[in-house]
């Protein structure tokens, strides 16, 4: 089997609520209004054949729990969206702040309905990543043998604290916790890509993922990119794109070795998601 392309960020289109800066984010990179995306792509078998026309073999998608910043996208609308799509894999979100047990949450979220990851959002839910209270959370999700996707680095959205974003934090998760991967979603976009990249390289737990930021640029701002093959992962962060197959497109026409591309447009995601190849 050849090596599948794997979109590591993709959000649904239909959230129960859109904070205001991100609704306008969202409408602004297609031209429609809300209504009308929800419409167009907010039917799940609908989704899965637009994935493929852009050349995508499966898209993880994310719930997500940020009343304050973003909106709300439930985990039972993510699991009922992924439910009988082979090519959509379910990442729940636990807001640290909604729930008394994070742990217990997450055991049942992954026993009971079959999420395969966890994202998380600290510049949106306000939290360190090495804070002791989010410590149990990955606890569970070592135990259970499954990745988190973090957000790091800046946000366009009204609300959003960056101070939470820095990838320092993932130095000491990373350590104290040696068999739980992590991903650090955007790679520090914004003004700590250095540390992203840095950091990555440094532990075999920790994984660069590089959606919001324009492929044509990734090597400016990772001049050593090829070096870090094995822990680079591909995102659209869909829908806040253009066009999913311009950015594979283009990440294919980079001056990486073909080897290279292929580990970051699926090969390497496919490892931690357990997708044979």
């Amino acid at each position: 089997m050849s090596v599948p392309v794997i979109d590591f960020h993709i959000h649904p289109i239909y959230y129960e609520k859109y904070c205001k800066t991100a609704e306008d984010f969202v409408t602004s990179f297609h031209g429609k209004n809300l209504s009308l995306l929800v419409e167009k792509y907010g039917k799940p078998s609908g989704f899965a054949r637009y994935l493929s026309k852009c050349g995508v073999d499966y898209g993880v998608i994310l719930a997500e729990l940020s009343p304050v910043t973003t909106g709300i996208c439930t985990n039972e609308y993510v699991n009922e969206f992924c439910r009988d799509q082979e090519c959509l894999i379910p990442f729940a979100h636990i807001n640290p702040y909604l729930v008394s047990d994070g742990s217990s949450e997450l055991e049942r979220l992954v026993k009971e309905q079959g999420f395969r990851g966890l994202k998380m959002y600290p510049t949106y839910n306000y939290f360190y990543p090495n804070e002791p209270l989010v410590y149990p959370i990955y606890a569970k999700a070592e135990e259970l043998g499954i990745p988190i996707l973090f957000h790091t680095g800046s946000s366009v959205f009204k609300g959003a604290r960056i101070k939470y974003g820095d990838p320092q934090y993932f130095d000491d998760v990373a350590i104290d916790f040696p068999n739980l991967n992590l991903l650090m979603a955007h790679s520090g976009r914004g003004y700590w890509y250095d540390k992203a990249f840095f950091l990555s390289h440094l532990h075999n737990n920790l994984y660069m993922e590089v959606s919001g930021l324009p492929p044509q640029k990734l090597l400016d701002y990772f001049p050593d990119l090829e070096r870090n093959a094995d822990k680079v992962i591909f995102g659209s962060d869909w829908p806040t794109v253009n066009s999913i197959r311009h950015n594979i497109e283009t990440l294919r026409g980079l001056p990486l070795k073909e080897e290279t591309k292929e580990k970051i447009l699926g090969g390497n995601a496919a490892r931690l998601l357990k997708i044979r190849v």
